[in-house]
């Protein structure tokens, strides 16, 4: 079997204990990166051998653990953080091994994105989630002119060093909507901002944009208040 294990975002507490069991029990897990997932397997005391799986070794890797599964070892998959596949290696190896006839099972846990809309006080009926956005600013632009009319919440991961622009986009393209920040989530300098692209970007005026982020913005029209009520 292909184990699908979620692993924490940030706070180590925050696995599971099946997902502790089945990465004991398994013969192999395929990581993102070994030396990140080793800290967590030695937090609990787990001795399961560790195999690199990242986006430079996927063809080769994908057909290394196939083979394995074929053999009739178990394998669990994770990420660095999250649930695998999510904005991150694993579809490749999930679905060679479902085109093998070889069963997936999902070992769910923590996900950044739901973390966030969680706790974001928008839309959860109804969202979107775009992952990470093009890197070229038309490209950016297309995506938001798409979603104007979209009443749901869109949700999209983001680097520090691209929010502000990022924010911009949003503004120009959307306008100004209740938005929030999730940034590192779980993690000792764990912040929240809720506000409006204008507000979020004062909010950082004076300091530097740090750590993994969630952007959620509200769908519907744009504020014609740019103060968030």
């Amino acid at each position: 079997m292909l184990f699908v294990v979620s692993t924490p975002i940030g706070n180590l507490e925050d696995i599971t204990f099946r997902a502790v069991r089945i990465l004991s029990e398994v013969d192999l897990i395929a990581a993102e990166d070994t030396r990140h997932t080793k800290i967590l397997l030695d937090k609990y005391g787990i001795k399961t051998p560790l195999s690199s799986y990242h986006k430079f070794n996927i063809k080769t890797k994908t057909d290394y653990f196939i083979t394995l599964l074929k053999e009739g070892k178990n394998l669990a998959l994770v990420s660095d953080a999250g649930t695998p596949s999510i904005s991150d290696p694993g579809h490749e190896l999930v679905k060679a091994a479902i085109l093998n006839g070889i069963e997936v099972v999902p070992v769910p846990g923590a996900s950044a994105m739901v973390t966030a809309l969680s706790v974001s006080g928008l839309d959860t009926d109804k969202f979107i989630f775009l992952g990470f956005l093009p890197k070229k600013p038309g490209k950016i632009r297309k995506v938001f002119r798409g979603l104007i009319e979209f009443d749901g919440t869109i949700i999209v991961y983001e680097s520090p060093y691209r929010l502000i622009k990022t924010l911009k986009f949003i503004q120009e393209v959307l306008g100004e909507r209740h938005i929030v920040v999730a940034r590192e989530l779980t993690k000792k300098f764990e912040e929240v901002l809720r506000g409006t692209p204008s507000s979020i970007t004062e909010s950082f005026s004076n300091r530097e944009v740090k750590g993994e982020i969630v952007l959620l913005i509200n769908g519907g029209k744009a504020l014609e208040n740019s103060n968030p009520a």
